[in-house]
């Protein structure tokens, strides 16, 4: 049965009461969907912090354009499944804002 969850992709969670946190979308998910989610945003925590230490300590052989890419493309895919789950004002705005690269 699918429930509202709060989203914000900057605080990387996915709650289930809008007080608890600021939240940037609203998306429409079972609980499974939302807990597919959380493990989403953790992968873009992971790489961000796996492009930091590349910026930290940087290798000459590290192109900066590889060392983005998983950041990139895991925030991609989780701005995907939030339009993919999002409520129609959550699509909107994404739409709005070209959030989606592609990705519909």
């Amino acid at each position: 049965m699918k429930k509202t969850f709060y989203v914000s992709v900057q605080g990387r969670s996915v709650l289930e009461d809008p007080k608890a946190a600021s939240y940037e979308w609203v998306i429409e998910a079972e609980p499974e969907e939302a807990e597919e989610l959380r493990r989403r945003l953790s992968s873009v925590q992971e790489a961000e912090e796996d492009s930091f230490m590349s910026y930290v300590y940087p290798w000459p052989d590290s192109p900066e354009g590889r060392v983005n890419a998983a950041y990139s493309d895991s925030l991609n895919r989780v701005f995907g499944e939030i339009y993919r789950l999002g409520s129609p004002a959550t699509r909107n705005q994404m739409e709005q804002g070209r959030l989606l690269h592609g990705e519909l």
